[in-house]
């Protein structure tokens, strides 16, 4: 059993994300920027969600910062990562802060209005991936490692789960998987020498709830991409590094993800890898892999609903009142712009001395 997050189409659930939602597979709804009107429409969209699946249905968003941002104002509008690891060369005391604060915020707002988790933080290292750059970290995986653990720490003291992203690593190859379909093709030692890097040295410490597995084709590794690989799922990140928590396949609906053929071979395919979760995002990519009637009866699989539902988050902000209204929000936002004030200063002067 695969477990399916799905997309919906609007401002408003429509009768087709209804029985999107209601059929046992599903475990939960990504959000997208075609969700988000303004705060009091998310809110009420929330609340319907909530109403027909309860808090055991898990409520995600990509909410990365820079590029990736699915919510607007009055969330923050956060910078990349990128910046985190640009501020490390000039301050490294205030790029460990913006590193924290980035974090406790994006995690603090969402949780605030009943959003679970925010698919983060990314672990892949910017070196030449088109669809990575500054979402990384930084260019090095010690860098990258050390911002990361930083990271977890403050989603997981606001109450939110982590995500660890692309297993084994994006960052390197260059093509962007949701629009042709990467391959990389050097040894497995050189990828665990290198993008593997932060991945390895972080799951021991157990600050990452979940992973998700990319959609990149390791050809001298294994002929299928890691988020339908049995090579990267079982052997390496179950049994090597004995990952215990929630594995998740990136969107079925990327152009990489065709490699293995129509969206039943592509569920197929993360069922043998034995998967827990994948993203569906697209809801009529979702209607048209349960147009297979059979889906319904696979047997139910506690243990990984278990592990999923586990990634429920818990608000240390009230949910009774808007995330600005409360001190604890404000105090951190002040923070935010006072640290970006600075690193900003040092960019300017940095320049000024070359």
């Amino acid at each position: 059993m695969t477990y399916i997050m799905t997309g919906i189409e609007g401002f408003e659930l429509t009768a087709q994300d209804l029985e999107n939602i209601n059929h046992p597979l599903t475990c939960g709804v990504i959000f997208f920027k075609r969700n988000f009107k303004n705060y009091q429409q998310l809110k009420r969209l929330i609340q319907h969600i909530r109403a027909l699946k309860g808090h055991d249905f898990i409520l995600a968003v990509d909410q990365e910062g820079g590029r990736v941002i699915r919510f607007g104002l009055p969330f923050t509008q956060l910078p990349p990562l990128g910046l985190i690891g640009e501020s490390l060369k000039q301050d490294a005391d205030a790029a460990k802060t913006l590193c924290h604060l980035h974090g406790w915020l994006m995690a603090s707002e969402l949780l605030s209005i009943d959003v679970d988790i925010s698919f983060a933080p990314v672990l892949d290292i910017d070196n030449g991936s088109n669809v990575i750059g500054d979402r990384a970290f930084a260019k090095q995986a010690a860098e990258v490692t050390a911002m990361a653990q930083i990271y977890c720490g403050a989603m997981q003291s606001a109450g939110m789960k982590t995500t660890a992203k692309h297993y084994p690593g994006h960052g390197t190859v260059v093509a962007d998987s949701h629009f042709e379909l990467p391959i990389d093709e050097r040894s497995e030692t050189d990828i665990k020498q290198l993008d593997m890097r932060p991945f390895s040295a972080l799951i021991p410490t157990g600050c990452l709830d979940a992973m998700m597995l990319s959609h990149v084709i390791y050809s001298q590794v294994c002929d299928l991409p890691a988020g339908y690989s049995t090579h990267w799922h079982q052997k390496i990140l179950r049994e090597q590094q004995c990952f215990q928590g929630v594995t998740i396949s990136d969107d079925l609906g990327m152009k990489a993800a065709e490699c293995v053929g129509d969206i039943h071979q592509r569920y197929q395919a993360c069922l043998d890898a034995d998967i827990d979760m994948t993203l569906l995002c697209e809801p009529k990519l979702c209607s048209t892999l349960y147009s297979n009637k059979r889906l319904k009866y696979l047997p139910k699989n506690d243990s990984k609903l278990f592990r999923i539902t586990d990634l429920r988050g818990q608000s240390t902000l009230s949910t009774s009142q808007p995330f600005w209204e409360q001190r604890r929000w404000q105090q951190a936002r002040k923070a935010l712009v006072s640290i970006l004030a600075i690193i900003k200063n040092n960019q300017i002067t940095s320049n000024e001395a070359q």
